[in-house]
C-alpha cells in the first residue's frame, strides 16, 4: 500500500529542484515507461493500477489504487503507469558526427521535440546551456515519447564547449545562407536558438557558418517554430 509520504516524494519529482536533488525524474503513461524500462536506464519505481499491464512479478512494480495514482500524476487524466528513473550519468560528448547545441531553448514541447528529432536523424549528443529547460521536466518527457533514453543530454557552458572544438560550428539565422544549397561536412554543430531571441550573442561569435531556412509564404510568419525548424536543418544534414 502507497503511503502519504511516497505520493508527496512523487509529486515532488514534478519540480527541478527536487528532481536534481534526487538524481531522479517521473515518466507516465504505458508506452513511455515500458520503452524505458528496455533501455539502460536504472528504475526507482514503478506504479500501477492494472497488475496486467507490466505484472508484478519485480520487486520495483508496486500495485496502487487510481485514486492515489490521480495524487502522484501531473496529469489531468492518469494513464493506468507512472515511473521513477535515475539520472542517467552524462557521458562526454562524441564530436565526431553531428551535435545539436540549443542556446537557451525555455519551451519544453519545443526540448523534448528536438530531442525526438535527435533520436529520429541519429543525432546521439545533445549540448544544453544551463538556461535550457529542464530535459526531464515532465512536459519534455511526455514530448520526447521514450527518446530520451537513447541521447546523450549534457548541460554546460556553451561558450567554452564551442571554442574549444576544432569542428565547423553551423548556427540558425535568419539572415543566413539558404540551407538548400550548402554542401554539409561529416561533422559539425548545429547551433539552435532561443524561441524569442535567437542565437544570442556570444554564441554568435563562435559559429563559423549562419544558415536559413527560406520563406516561401507571407511575410507576416515572423519565423518558424525552433524544433521545426531544427527538423527542416537535420534532413538536410543527413542528406549530406
Amino acid at each position: 500500500m502507497v503511503v502519504k509520504s511516497q505520493i508527496k516524494f512523487i509529486k515532488n519529482l514534478q519540480q527541478k529542484k527536487y528532481r536534481t536533488q534526487n538524481k531522479l525524474f517521473v515518466v507516465e503513461g504505458i508506452k513511455t515507461v515500458k520503452e524505458l524500462l528496455e533501455s539502460t536506464l536504472k528504475v526507482h519505481k514503478i506504479y500501477v493500477t492494472d497488475s496486467t499491464v507490466l505484472g508484478l512479478n519485480n520487486d520495483f512494480v508496486e500495485l496502487i489504487s487510481e485514486g492515489d495514482l490521480r495524487k502522484m500524476s501531473g496529469l489531468s487524466t492518469p494513464n493506468k503507469v507512472l515511473g521513477v528513473f535515475h539520472f542517467p550519468v552524462p557521458r562526454q560528448i562524441d564530436f565526431s558526427d553531428w551535435v545539436i547545441a540549443l542556446d537557451d531553448v525555455r519551451d519544453p514541447g519545443n526540448m523534448g521535440t528536438i530531442i525526438r528529432l535527435c533520436d529520429w536523424f541519429g543525432i546521439t549528443n545533445l549540448i544544453c546551456s544551463p538556461n535550457t529547460v529542464d530535459c526531464y521536466n515532465p512536459k519534455v518527457l511526455q514530448a520526447t515519447m521514450g527518446s530520451i533514453s537513447r541521447v546523450n543530454i549534457v548541460y554546460g557552458d556553451l561558450q567554452q564547449v564551442l571554442g574549444e572544438i576544432d569542428i565547423p560550428v553551423y548556427g540558425a539565422f535568419m539572415d543566413g545562407t539558404v540551407v538548400y544549397t550548402e554542401q554539409f561536412p561529416k561533422k559539425g554543430v548545429l547551433v539552435m536558438g532561443n524561441e524569442a531571441n535567437g542565437v544570442s550573442e556570444a554564441i554568435e561569435n563562435l559559429v563559423c557558418k549562419k544558415i536559413s531556412i527560406p520563406q516561401f509564404g507571407a511575410k507576416t510568419a515572423e519565423s518558424l517554430n525552433v524544433a521545426t525548424a531544427t527538423a527542416i536543418l537535420l534532413n538536410e544534414i543527413r542528406r549530406g
